[in-house]
């Protein structure tokens, strides 16, 4: 029989034996649980893909080959800016006259300086023009027989004609305003009727110059040549041929009425200058007939002679009134 220390000994190895294969039992269990979450880890990762995930993957290899590269994407925006230019081209050519693109270019392209209204000169061409209708006045009073009158008439057409361009070529630069009523070239700014009205007022003749101007085109020609046979009304007639017709049956100093415009035209050998307040350049300007853009485009166009009508020169020499509108006008 043992002792009973002994016993209590190697009942407490046992313990101690039994706890250690616990231990060891436990930490084997944990390993192993380890291991399998490693091998259930490595599974997923390496599965294969999901019906989703194919159809993912597919979806965005397809839009990656769809996508257009830079190369095709700069030739379509190159595309549209050449598009939008050539129709911002198209236009600006088919605007030219009336946009005042073609004044500019031909401004540009001459050398010719702009030209500058002349309040001095044209003081002294007013003077002198007013001293020699009273000579004519004077001497037409005196003469006797209808050949000295039309002597005196004749002298009093080449004095027009030869002092009247001079007159409106003054104004030439001067600002156009729809309302400017301007008397001086160089001061402030003149419609088309007033430079009209004031140029034939300043030459002598006796016209009220503000109702004048604002009458309609063919009412200020009245107002200078009563009788519908001393003026012609042309109607959509091409432009070519009624400045080839006016040239070949006109001659000397002419007022022209347009659709919403008035004007002198002075026509000498064969060649006419449309001289006027207004235009692509918005001022007085003398223009041949290549780039009178006004007279070109306006279809209705009426037009009268005032420096050969006997009764216009006649009534000039003596001072007498010209009634605005004419008769008609005046019995209204």
């Amino acid at each position: 029989m043992k002792p009973p220390f002994l016993n209590s000994q190697s009942r407490s190895k046992t313990k101690t034996a039994s706890k250690a294969k616990v231990k060891a039992r436990t930490k084997a269990k944990s390993k192993t649980a380890r291991t399998r979450q490693r091998k259930k880890t490595r599974s997923r990762t390496t599965t294969k893909p999901t019906t989703k995930s194919k159809r993912r993957v597919r979806a965005n290899t397809e839009s990656a080959a769809n996508k257009p590269g830079l190369f095709p994407s700069l030739i379509k925006f190159t595309s549209i800016i050449l598009i939008l230019a050539l129709c911002t081209a198209t236009l600006l050519y088919l605007k030219r006259d009336q946009w005042g693109i073609s004044a500019m270019v031909e401004n540009f392209l001459t050398d010719e300086a702009e030209p500058v209204p002349d309040p001095a000169q044209y003081a002294v061409l007013t003077s002198e023009l007013e001293a020699n209708r009273k000579l004519l006045n004077m001497r037409y009073l005196r003469a006797t027989t209808e050949t000295q009158r039309s002597e005196i008439l004749a002298e009093a057409r080449d004095l027009l004609e030869e002092n009247l361009p001079a007159m409106m070529r003054c104004w030439l630069g001067h600002p156009w305003d729809f309302n400017g009523t301007a008397t001086i070239p160089g001061e402030g700014k003149i419609a088309c009727g007033y430079f009209v009205s004031t140029i034939m007022r300043d030459a002598g003749f006796k016209i009220n110059r503000i109702r004048v101007a604002q009458q309609p085109s063919q009412n200020i020609i009245r107002t200078f040549v009563d009788h519908s046979e001393n003026y012609e009304i042309k109607t959509n007639t091409p432009y070519t041929n009624y400045v080839d017709h006016i040239n070949k049956k006109y001659e000397g100093i002419h007022i022209i009425g347009l659709d919403k415009h008035v004007a002198f035209i002075v026509i000498k050998d064969g060649k006419m200058r449309f001289i006027h307040s207004g235009g692509l350049k918005r001022q007085v300007v003398d223009e041949d007939r290549t780039n009178a853009y006004s007279l070109e485009h306006s279809n209705y166009r009426v037009i009268s002679n005032i420096s050969r009508n006997r009764n216009v020169l006649r009534k000039w020499i003596l001072g007498e009134a010209f009634q605005t509108g004419g008769t008609a006008a005046a019995r209204r």
